[in-house]
C-alpha cells in the first residue's frame, strides 16, 4: 500500500466499529479475518480494521451478548472463531443505526447548510 493509500484511509471511532461489525455480522457468522476485509471492501479501502482494535472490540460485543462466538475451520481449513449476531446483537443493530441516521443528519446540516436551504 502507498503511503497515499495510507493517508486515505480513514480511523474509526469505537462505536463506529461496533456498528459496522453487527451490520457485517447481519449476513451471517464469519471469522474475524473476514470481517475487518469485509469492512475494508465495502467501504471501498477507506476504512481499514486493524487486530488491536477489531479482537476488543469483538470481546466488547461478546460481553455485551449482541455476538456469539463459535468454534469452527475457516476456508483455508484452519482453526478460527466465527462470530455470529445474536437477537440482543439485531436490536442493538437497528438502534445504532437509527443513531447513526441522525448524527450523520445533524453533522450535514452544520458542514453544508446552504444545500439544506435550498441555495
Amino acid at each position: 500500500m502507498s503511503t497515499k493509500e495510507q493517508r486515505e484511509r480513514i480511523e474509526l471511532l469505537q462505536g463506529t466499529l461496533d456498528l459496522l461489525i453487527l451490520r457485517t455480522l447481519l449476513r451471517g457468522p464469519v471469522h474475524g479475518h473476514a470481517i475487518a476485509k469485509a469492512i475494508e471492501f465495502n467501504s471501498d479501502d477507506v476504512l481499514q480494521v486493524e487486530q488491536g482494535s477489531l479482537y476488543p472490540a469483538l470481546h466488547r460485543l461478546i460481553k455485551r451478548k449482541w455476538i456469539s462466538v463459535e468454534e469452527g475451520t475457516s476456508e483455508n481449513n484452519r482453526r478460527a472463531k466465527f462470530y455470529k449476531l445474536t437477537a440482543e446483537g439485531r436490536r442493538q443493530l437497528a438502534a445504532e443505526t437509527s443513531k447513526w441516521d441522525k448524527m450523520a443528519g445533524a453533522i450535514a446540516r452544520i458542514l453544508r447548510p446552504a444545500e439544506q436551504e435550498g441555495e
